[in-house]
């Protein structure tokens, strides 16, 4: 029924012709990847550990009871009447209420239950952020590698083109053997090139199936018309100065931290005295020449004083310690490599604005260049291998332009995550950029 319910939530996947933009993948991908899936079901298990912890610190009530066969044979000297043997059978039930008072081990584990909770939703977001890279990664890998294989094709297109005029102003004379050799040597790396495009493609569109479960053969593609925003702010500092606090990777490491550091308070415990409440309310039945009932109840303050053990205590408190100072470099460490990776996102994002500007500018130049050589081939003034130049380096244009469009998109997702901060909103942001395809 559930299936049947996503199925009409999301009709683009049942038809294979319908397009779909970056939200609508994305939502599949939120209701059908498997590893999103096991961090639902993680969080879902850290969660669990507050109640846990805080059973220690809640009274416990046990229900206990007992059958015994009794076979006894007693001599008592001097007086032979009182010796001999009997047999009976006694039955004890026993209701025992334990409520424990101090017992300080049980609350430092109630607050290392509070972090590892904090901890496994903080490793969830992570999962939900991830979940939006690996989709948007995906699908612009399946944009790129669609882009690619349409240069190749255009390209081929119009080597064939050039290998015809070729061939033909052989044959009239006013062109040498050579214009054909170069065409058709051209044609043939094309067409290996477009095979290798094919099967990239078909990579592509696998790789972004195993996230979502289906992929359907149309999806949105940037506007020409877009506009790629810089970072905001445009200060590094600030980006940087986020990253070392509000990472992901830094707060959970900084939960782990704190539990290290409670752990050796908790095995500390360890030599601390215990002190319980504890009640009983039984019944005892023997069955014996005759059958004898017997009530009890008790309460009273049980004490435990450990004393030794073997230096197990000591030897787990040394263990804690050697753990948490385990962590505290783990928490440096993930604070150096959340704000490398800010520096590098951000880079990317400024770095790629500008070279996706420099692109577009040398798309209109390759474009008037391969005009030019064709016109200069037709009078004389250029030859063959000029105009194949410079068709290739038209679609060679076209193909980086897209990449650093991609890329800079990606960077834009990526810097936001690496401060914790990437949502919905921001791949929905991306979205706003695209079109179906054909639409332009």
């Amino acid at each position: 029924m559930k299936k049947i319910a996503w199925l009409l939530a999301c009709p683009l996947f049942i038809s294979p012709l319908h397009a779909a933009d970056l939200m609508q993948v994305y939502q599949a991908a939120r209701d059908n990847d498997p590893v999103f899936a096991a961090a639902r079901a993680t969080v879902a298990a850290g969660r669990e550990k507050t109640p846990q912890a805080l059973a220690g610190l809640l009274p416990s009530l046990s229900l206990a009871g007992n059958t015994v066969w009794n076979d006894t044979e007693s001599t008592v000297r001097g007086n032979p009447l009182a010796s001999g043997s009997r047999q009976y059978n006694t039955n004890v039930y026993q209701l025992t209420l334990s409520q424990p008072l101090f017992r300080w081990q049980n609350w430092v584990a109630h607050d290392q239950a509070k972090l590892q909770v904090a901890q496994a939703e903080a490793s969830f977001v992570q999962a939900q952020q991830d979940l939006i890279l690996r989709v948007a990664q995906a699908y612009f890998d399946v944009l790129y590698a669609s882009e690619n294989l349409s240069a190749v094709r255009a390209n081929k297109q119009a080597t064939a083109q050039q290998l015809e005029l070729a061939k033909k102003t052989f044959e009239v004379g006013t062109s040498t053997i050579t214009d054909t050799h170069e065409a058709q040597a051209r044609f043939d790396l094309v067409t290996a090139q477009e095979i290798a495009a094919e099967s990239e493609l078909e990579i592509r569109r696998q790789a972004l199936q195993t996230i979502v479960g289906n992929v359907p053969d149309n999806l949105s593609v940037p506007r020409k018309d877009a506009t790629l925003k810089p970072p905001e702010p445009n200060r590094l500092q600030d980006w940087l100065s986020a990253a070392e606090k509000d990472a992901l990777p830094v707060q959970i490491q900084l939960a782990q931290a704190e539990i290290a550091a409670r752990e050796v308070d908790r095995q500390r415990a360890g030599h601390y005295p215990t002190l319980d409440i504890v009640a009983n309310r039984g019944k005892a039945k023997s069955y014996n020449n005759a059958t004898i009932d017997s009530d009890f109840s008790n309460v009273g303050l049980q004490l435990n004083i450990p004393l030794f053990q073997g230096g197990l205590t000591v030897s787990r408190q040394r263990e804690a310690a050697a753990n948490r100072d385990a962590a505290r470099a783990g928490l440096e460490s993930a604070k150096r490599n959340a704000t490398l990776a800010t520096r590098q996102y951000y880079l990317g994002v400024t770095n790629g604005l500008a070279q996706v500007n420099a692109l577009k500018a040398a798309l209109v130049s390759s474009q008037s260049a391969l005009e030019s050589n064709k016109l200069g081939y037709e009078v004389g003034v250029r030859i063959n291998i000029d105009v194949l130049n410079a068709e290739n380096q038209l679609y060679v244009t076209r193909r980086d332009l897209a990449k650093a469009t991609f890329d800079t998109l990606m960077a834009q997702l990526r810097l936001k995550a690496a401060v914790g901060a990437l949502s919905e909103d921001d791949l929905a942001r991306i979205n706003g950029l695209l079109e179906p395809a054909g639409a332009q």
